[in-house]
């Protein structure tokens, strides 16, 4: 991965914008890479964005970037970040592949982010790599490369092979890697720059609707976990659910066992511990007042179930929101 800093030399990062790429994800990335020199107030960071041919490349928006130069003609990257938003764009996979082998060198860092990792797999780049990508994409990157093992996580750190779903994830890749480079304090002070509460780890997983996850001819499970989410303070009982439904209770229970693996109390109770959790982590809520927010009529009650779920107490899960880790999945 890109290495602790232990010399003024800039880490030079080099943006591969492929076809269609987002410019969201190139905006967030380079912004984490020019406030973070602006608060170190020395040049940490440097980079280049670059395309396969050396032209301007438009963007998912519509716009057209400038680049600086062809990969093939970048200088020396300590980072190789491949930007994509699709992967049914019209570029050859040997030509990447051939591109990128001839940036590469063994403490170059390779990084996709978005569908970046899709063509970093088409590439031949993530054999027997850990990778995630955008949850729009995950089945078909399993799929098609059973080589690469594929998490659903925001994102990976595998050697110096990383990738990161793309979106607000993002950012927190940009500086689950500060951290990595500067230390978790200059991170911490770093994401104050941005109004951001909480970094995000990267084996936080992605949140995937429900409705992509089983389809879509299950509208009544769908209805179901829709009414758990939104009755998260007053729960409802299983039977108050399945009568909104208009389904029994054992039909219910049933739909639950065969798409979810569980039972809609179970399922019940990790979204609102799920939410404490999320509350925990990201307001100044009292542990009693986020308790009774999620639906526990008492702070022990709470307490105790909080840390047979997750293993910890919430007053720990509080107190580690001061050290967002190091990232690692």
């Amino acid at each position: 991965m890109v290495t602790t800093i232990t010399s003024n030399k800039p880490v030079r990062f080099g943006f591969l914008l492929l076809p269609n790429a987002s410019l969201a994800d190139f905006g967030i990335a380079t912004e984490v890479l020019t406030r973070a020199n602006q608060l170190a107030e020395r040049r940490v960071y440097e980079f280049l964005p670059l395309s396969l041919s050396g032209e301007m490349v438009t963007m998912s928006n519509g716009l057209k970037m400038p680049v600086d130069l062809p990969l093939a003609h970048a200088p020396k990257l300590d980072a190789l970040v491949v930007l994509a938003d699709e992967v049914g764009i019209d570029i050859s996979a040997d030509e990447l592949a051939k591109t990128i082998n001839g940036q590469l060198t063994e403490q170059t860092a390779l990084i996709g982010i978005g569908c970046g990792s899709y063509w970093l797999a088409r590439a031949g780049l993530l054999s027997g790599q850990r990778a995630t990508i955008h949850w729009q994409e995950i089945n078909r990157l399993t799929e098609e490369f059973p080589d690469v093992i594929v998490s659903s996580n925001l994102f990976e750190m595998d050697s110096n092979r990383m990738s990161g779903a793309g979106g607000a994830a993002t950012y927190d890749f940009m500086m689950a890697l500060v951290a990595a480079n500067l230390g978790h304090e200059f991170a911490a002070q770093l994401s104050e720059v941005f109004s951001m509460e909480r970094l995000r780890p990267g084996n936080e997983r992605q949140r995937i609707p429900l409705a992509t996850r089983i389809g879509g001819s299950q509208p009544k499970l769908t209805e179901a976990v829709s009414l758990m989410e939104a009755n998260i303070e007053e729960p409802l009982t299983t039977d108050d659910i399945a009568y909104y439904v208009g389904v029994s209770r054992r039909q219910l229970e049933r739909l639950f066992k065969q798409y979810l693996g569980t039972v809609p109390s179970k399922y019940y109770l990790e979204l609102r511990l799920n939410r404490a959790r999320q509350l925990l982590q990201q307001t100044s809520k009292s542990i009693v007042q986020i308790g009774l927010a999620c639906g526990f009529s008492s702070g022990p009650h709470f307490s105790s179930t909080y840390r047979s779920h997750f293993g910890i107490t919430p007053r720990e899960e509080r107190a580690q929101r001061s050290n967002p880790g190091d990232g690692k999945a």
